[in-house]
């Protein structure tokens, strides 16, 4: 039985509590002072020419004059950009204050806290610091913590998790970092070869090396070709070298906070998926995976950028995975789509075999692609809006395309379905998508 008087005294007790704010870690000042080099930098690339010519004109004591006061300038600005940065954690919001000359103030409501993720680029890890990244319900941009102690931030973090899920703050900092327990380990091995297998990785390097042996033998201009070649080349090492450094060590582990991913060789990232959040689940096969039985699983997830749940494994254990992030759910076997009319033909010749559809009591699930399949799982909870559309030729061949809007802003499409069994299905989803709703489970944490 609790007590009226007693409970307005602890409320008014919580709220003239002083506010503890807090800096962060003494090693931040060396991030932000490489902003007035960065400023010089800037200037020198958007004109070379002139930095070319200023610094022809400079002496060697000039130089260094210039080295004596811009050093100096650099790491004032750091340490006043740190000193003037403060957080504090208060029992409805973080509080983070910023700005050298002009003064930010963000207010996070705790219970609008959706995603805290730990990353650590390489030098972080080295200094043993971390930075925490806040997702937050209604907001684009990530508000950040950088730099912490390792420890004071995972031990905020679950601060933080603790009191968006609704716990006192008297009690939230003893509830500590949820056990975790391992779903998922991706070998090197695997990734490695996945990414070997990955037709766009091939072709992505062929391009970078024909275009620009094309362009030299038509140009002969070396500033063509290296214009060409450095983007074709930076895009061929982003799709092979790149995502190998990105998703090597990829970790799932199941949590009451949700599914956390740890992945990174250089660069350490751990991520949540939050609970009830995710829109969309697409279960990606490339052709040249499918011997091996191997898929890929991403995501959609409403204000978040958690894309990928799984780079590389084998299909029974990444369903078994998607079976965490959606409870209830049972991926539909290939055998259980339904393909469109052999008419759909006319719209789309070949490709039409690779379009299919399933709705079961929980998902609506659509595939497309023929080398490239591609199988996108809604729940019914999840569908903001239905849609259909038909043009004069699908018209014509009475066939129409029904799209399903998720609350991620993506979209996802049944195509070429028999005209009257895509009027059914916009109804059909409709209703399905408001009961639905009513079941759905609540977008908190630790519940």
């Amino acid at each position: 039985m609790t007590t009226p008087g007693v409970d307005d005294a602890v409320q008014e007790k919580r709220e003239k509590a002083p506010v503890t704010e807090r800096r962060l870690h003494p090693i931040t000042p060396l991030r932000r002072a490489w902003a007035p080099v960065a400023v010089v930098i800037g200037w020198a690339v958007h004109d070379p020419d002139q930095a070319q010519r200023q610094l022809t004109r400079l002496t060697t004591t000039t130089l260094l004059i210039a080295l004596a006061v811009i050093v100096p300038a650099a790491a004032l600005y750091g340490f006043l950009t740190w000193w003037f940065t403060h957080f504090a954690v208060t029992d409805t919001e973080l509080r983070i204050r910023t700005g050298l000359l002009f003064r930010r103030t963000a207010h996070i409501r705790l219970e609008r806290i959706q995603a805290i993720d730990v990353t650590q680029p390489l030098l972080a890890r080295v200094a043993g610091v971390a930075k925490l990244r806040l997702d937050v319900v209604g907001t684009d941009k990530k508000d950040e913590l950088a730099f912490l102690g390792e420890r004071e931030a995972r031990a905020l973090r679950a601060e933080l998790l603790a009191r968006a899920a609704g716990f006192a703050p008297e009690t939230a900092h003893e509830v500590g970092e949820a056990p975790a327990r391992e779903l998922l380990r991706t070998p090197p091995r695997d990734l490695a070869l996945s990414l070997v297998l990955t037709g766009a990785t091939w072709v992505t390097l062929v391009a970078a090396l024909v275009v620009p042996t094309l362009l030299w033998l038509a140009t002969h201009s070396a500033w063509t070709v290296l214009a060409t070649a450095v983007p074709l080349l930076g895009a061929a090492g982003a799709s092979s070298v790149g995502r190998f450094v990105t998703e090597y060590d990829w970790t799932v582990g199941e949590s009451p906070d949700g599914l956390r991913i740890d992945h990174g060789l250089l660069d350490r990232t751990h991520e949540t998926v939050p609970p009830g959040r995710v829109q969309t689940v697409r279960i990606v096969e490339p052709l040249l995976w499918r011997r091996r039985g191997w898929v890929r699983v991403e995501l959609d997830v409403a204000g978040s950028s958690n894309s990928v749940l799984v780079p590389v494994a084998p299909r029974e254990v990444a369903e078994a995975v998607v079976a965490r992030v959606l409870p209830g759910v049972t991926v539909p076997p290939p055998s259980a789509l339904s393909r469109p009319p052999r008419r759909a033909g006319r719209c789309v010749p070949l490709w039409w075999r690779g379009y299919g559809l399933a709705v079961t009591d929980a998902v609506f699930a659509a595939r497309q692609g023929l080398l490239r399949r591609s199988l996108a799982l809604v729940p019914h909870a999840k569908v903001q809006s239905v849609r259909l559309s038909q043009g004069p030729w699908k018209r014509l061949w009475r066939v129409a395309d029904v799209h399903v809007d998720t609350g991620a802003n993506k979209t996802v499409t049944a195509r070429l379905r028999d005209a009257q069994e895509a009027a059914e299905l916009l109804g059909a989803q409709a209703e399905r998508s408001r009961t639905g709703r009513k079941g759905a489970r609540p977008d908190r944490w630790m519940v």
